[in-house]
Parts: C-alpha cells; sequence; structure tokens
C-alpha cells in the first residue's frame, strides 16, 4: 500500500508554526516512504475565511520546499484540492443520504442546530422544512482506535454527541467533509495536531458506518510558549511571517520546527528538509507538549547564516545593511569586507542593521569613548594616535597589508600594542565602541578618502 498522508488547513489567516510543523510531519513522512503528500483545502466554514489565506498557505509552503503531488495541473505544479469546489457535484450530500439509508444518520428538525432532538428515529425528509443531517451515534458501548504517539484510547459512546454531518445551508460540517475527502483521497496516515484527538472516535464511528478502514492515526502534541500556554498569536510571534520579518532563515525555521515535537536518534540536530525526509520515524514523536526556546531557534539560524558562501549572505544581508540609509543609493563602499565581519556576528538577520549604521554617518558620541583599559587608550592618547593614523593611511599604499605593517611598525617603535592605534581608529570611523572587522578592516572598506574625512572630523572633536 502506498503512504498518502495530507496537509488539510482552513484559510483562516497567517500559517502559525504550528500548522507549518503538521505539514512538515507530513511531507517528510511521505517522502521517507515513497509516497504522495496531498494539499486540501477546507474551506466550508465561510464565516472563518480569510481573503487571502489560501495563497499564504501556498507561498509558505512552497518557499519551505513542501511542494504537494496532486491537484489540477497548472503547468509546471499542481493546484491543491479545494473543498468548496469539491461539493459542486453533491459529494458530501452523497455520502450523507447513504447514511442516512444505512439508518446510520437522520435529518433533524430542530433549528437552530441544537445539540439534542426529538428526531433520531426518523428517515423521512419533511418538504419545505429547513434541516440538518446527524450522524446517530450507537446508544451504548465504546469507541476504540490506536493512535501512533498515544496508544488505544477508548471512549464511551455515551460521551458522543450526534455531531451535525450537512448544515442548514447544504454545506458539509468539518468532521464530516474530513472523512469523505481523506476516505476519498486515499489517504493512508493523517497526521494532525492532537487537539483533533477528541473528534477522532467521531471520524473512527463514521469509517465504520460506512464499511470503510480508517487510516492510521498519528497526533503530534501541541507547540507551548511555556509550561502553561500554547505559542499564540495573541502574544506574538506565532506564525512563521513573524520569524520571517525578525530575520530568521527559512531553511532553519524548517529544522527547528521539526524538533518541536520530535527526537532524532542521534546527537545531530542540524537537518535539511532531504535529511530529515530520510531521519524522521514516528517513534521519536513525543507525547509531552514542545515548549517553544528562541535562543535555541537563534543558535540553529545562526548555524545556517554562518555557513553559508559569503556570496549568499551578501545577497541576504544588503538590504538589512541599507535599512537605515538616508539616501536612496547606499555608498560606494567594499561590501564584501562588510559582509565577511558581519556574517560571524550575526544570528538573524535583523542583528545587521543597528551594527552598520555608521556606513551612512557617525553619529555623534562623548570623547570619553576612547578610553579603553585593555589597549591603555584615552581622549588623550587618541588625539595624537588619530594625527598618527592619518600619515599612515594618506600614503600611496592603500591595502589592507600595507596599512597593517605601518602601524604594527609604528606600536613597536613606541612600545605598545597596535590596539592603542587601532582602536581610536575605529571609534573616530564609527562612533562605536565595537563594529564589525575592527578599525583597519572599515578604514579598507570606507576607502581612503572617507577615512581621513572621518579621521579628521575626529581631530577636531578631541582638539
Amino acid at each position: 500500500m502506498k503512504v498518502r498522508t495530507r496537509f488539510a488547513p482552513s484559510p483562516t489567516g497567517f500559517m502559525h508554526l504550528g500548522g507549518l510543523r503538521t505539514a512538515l510531519y507530513a511531507f517528510i513522512f511521505a517522502r521517507k516512504h515513497g509516497g504522495n503528500f496531498i494539499l486540501r483545502i477546507e474551506d466550508t466554514d465561510r464565516a472563518r475565511y480569510v481573503e487571502g489565506a489560501t495563497e499564504v498557505i501556498y507561498e509558505t509552503l512552497r518557499e519551505c520546499g513542501l511542494n504537494w503531488d496532486e491537484g489540477s495541473d497548472k503547468g509546471g505544479g499542481y493546484a491543491p484540492y479545494i473543498q468548496s469546489e469539491r461539493m459542486k457535484d453533491g459529494l458530501y450530500m452523497k455520502y450523507a443520504l447513504e447514511l442516512i439509508e444505512k439508518y446510520e444518520a437522520y435529518y433533524c428538525y430542530c433549528l437552530p442546530e441544537a445539540e439534542t432532538c426529538d428526531c433520531k428515529n426518523s428517515k423521512i425528509r419533511k418538504p419545505d422544512i429547513p434541516f440538518v443531517i446527524r450522524q446517530r451515534i450507537p446508544c451504548g458501548g465504546t469507541t476504540a482506535f490506536k493512535d501512533e504517539v498515544y496508544g488505544e484510547i477508548k471512549v464511551d459512546n455515551s460521551e458522543i454527541e450526534d455531531q451535525i454531518l450537512i448544515k442548514s445551508d447544504g454545506m458539509p460540517t468539518y468532521n464530516f467533509a474530513n472523512v469523505i475527502d481523506d476516505h476519498t483521497m486515499n489517504i493512508t496516515h493523517v497526521i494532525r495536531g492532537n487537539e483533533f484527538l477528541s473528534s477522532t472516535p467521531k471520524h473512527v464511528l463514521l469509517y465504520k458506518a460506512f464499511g470503510w478502514e480508517p487510516p492510521v492515526y498519528i497526533h503530534a502534541a501541541p507547540i507551548m510558549r511555556d509550561a502553561s500556554h500554547k505559542l499564540s498569536k495573541r502574544d506574538g510571534d506565532a506564525y512563521f511571517s513573524d520569524f520571517k520579518a525578525k530575520g530568521y532563515l527559512t531553511r532553519a525555521i524548517v529544522n527547528y520546527i521539526a524538533l518541536l515535537g520530535w527526537s532524532p536518534k542521534g546527537e545531530n540536530e542540524i537537518f535539511s528538509l532531504e535529511e530529515l525526509s530520510s531521519e524522521f520515524d514516528i517513534s521519536g514523536i513525543s507525547k509531552s507538549p514542545a515548549i517553544f526556546d528562541e535562543v535555541k531557534m537563534r543558535a540553529i539560524n545562526a548555524h545556517y547564516i554562518r555557513t553559508l558562501p559569503l556570496e549568499e549572505f551578501k545577497l541576504l544581508a544588503m538590504p538589512y545593511i541599507c535599512a537605515s540609509a538616508p539616501e536612496s543609493e547606499p555608498p560606494a563602499i567594499d561590501y564584501d569586507i562588510l559582509c565577511a565581519a558581519l556574517q560571524p556576528r550575526t544570528e538573524v538577520l535583523t542583528d545587521i542593521t543597528p551594527q552598520v549604521d555608521f556606513i551612512f554617518e557617525v553619529r555623534d558620541y562623548q570623547a570619553d569613548l576612547y578610553n579603553n583599559k585593555k589597549m591603555k587608550t584615552s581622549p588623550e592618547t587618541a588625539f595624537s594616535a588619530l594625527k598618527d593614523s592619518l600619515k599612515i593611511i594618506n600614503t600611496d599604499g592603500f591595502s589592507r597589508d600595507e596599512i597593517y605593517d605601518a602601524f604594527k611598525a609604528l606600536s613597536e617603535k613606541n612600545g605598545v600594542k597596535i590596539g592603542y592605534y587601532l582602536y581610536p581608529l575605529q571609534v573616530a570611523l564609527t562612533g562605536k565602541p565595537a563594529a564589525p572587522g575592527g578599525g583597519l578592516d572599515i578604514c579598507v572598506m570606507l576607502g581612503k578618502d572617507e577615512s581621513l574625512r572621518r579621521i579628521e572630523k575626529a581631530i577636531v572633536k578631541l582638539s
């Protein structure tokens, strides 16, 4: 039997990390077993429908590499299954009427749609009277099913209400359409959050009523903000788009959410999507809620950033470098030098902007910034050191090695550390006590003319 999984979101907003994790688990499980991953948009609850949310689902899955395998061919890819489109041919009503004939469902005229009714013994439709169709739950006994994470689960039928299958507007309810779609799409494994555990007995009873084999159920525990609270939009940072806006790489987000509730067998926690597809096993899914740890997520993101080729990092970094630019065009500096210095200092891309505002202008600073006990500098020593720096930089040679050799020779001649000169140089060029690359690299990055202009301005400030 070929494995077939699905992700069946409702288009009600942005992509929550919990939903993305469900899609990821379904995708990598299918890939591991050589199966198919299906995308189905469950949009029959029009009251909760959010305009544009369907496109967000498509874009997020594609960006994460979770490409679905079936649907209508749109040329170069598939459009997913849309539940509201599937009901146009009367699909769900056909199956509901089949249940009525089998005495597994009934017309209910107790409107508005009440939880209890007196219509249970009738299978006759009354003309011109609004109705819903309800599932007839057995009066006694229990319903049991096996979940691959939580084991055997048994529920007394007396605790299950006669749920509505078809609403008074003719639309199927989520629970009914979900079962019909899973069966007709030959879904073999249903992977979803454990908030659906309470609905599963109803689904199992529907499969039994039709005489169908239920799929394998795999329910994952929720993602929690802390021990008491779920990761929620009310607290912020619950959506994929939130973390993209904070400067996280897509591959790092995917890697991290895979670990929220699943433990790999070895010590390694850095996985590409292909590696996850190979390593993933449902035996590693935990029953316990996963606590979201942004410190760990930042560490994983930092790993991905620091292993990028410099050119790829540069492409990602440039929008953040230019984010605080007071002018439309970025200055003509050596961005390779800047990015090489930034890369090891960046955990998320938004770390970049506050580090590089000096390339546009040196913000006003106090002279006591030149005080540095380690380098044995002060505003007084910086004044003479910067005058020496002017002479070194204002020469014909302007390569990094030539400037370094000149400062090294000067420091050895005067019996001081080279930082005695390079620290004041950095402050003069940036107005900061720390900056990516240090004074020497910043000098070369800015170029001779701009460096000389800033040093002269710093000398005036200290005089």
